[in-house]
């Protein structure tokens, strides 16, 4: 699965404005709003948020995954946001600079394991990484996920 067939071009943000992981969050379900991703905004805010206070979802490495099942959502979908660095309650207790939310459909839990698994291997390569952290734009980054995934 290729994560630029899930995220859209206008639910990339770089930089977010928000400087705190639940104001982050909520910027990033808010962009899946605004393009019309998520059919009710209060359910998949409340299955995301449900998710993080069951354990951070800041992995390390400067990345976190916020990620929510519900059935506000008809398939996976997903939102992705580059900060300077925040605090993420992240596992190794570093900044976060890059953020991807993922809401999926409560029954689909093999796409959702399938997204999983592409971050992980995209976030694998350090210098992709690095440059995506240091992306000027929301099309930079996104480019930068198309070159990486077309590679």
């Amino acid at each position: 699965m290729l994560l630029t067939h899930i995220l859209q071009p206008t639910c990339v943000k770089v930089p977010l404005e928000s400087t705190e992981k639940d104001a982050a969050i909520n910027e990033l379900i808010d962009m899946l709003d605004a393009n019309g991703m998520i059919h009710d905004r209060a359910i998949v805010s409340e299955a995301v948020f449900t998710r993080e206070r069951t354990r951070s979802t800041g992995i390390g490495s400067g990345i976190a995954i916020p990620h929510g099942k519900c059935q506000a959502v008809s398939e996976l979908v997903m939102a992705l946001g580059i900060t300077p660095g925040m605090d993420f309650d992240s596992i190794d207790d570093q900044p976060v600079r890059i953020i991807i939310l993922l809401v999926s459909p409560a029954n689909q839990t093999g796409p959702h394991i399938q997204a999983l698994a592409g971050i992980s291997r995209v976030m694998q390569d350090d210098q992709f990484k690095h440059a995506l952290e240091q992306a000027a734009s929301s099309d930079e980054a996104y480019r930068l996920l198309q070159d990486k995934e077309n590679a």
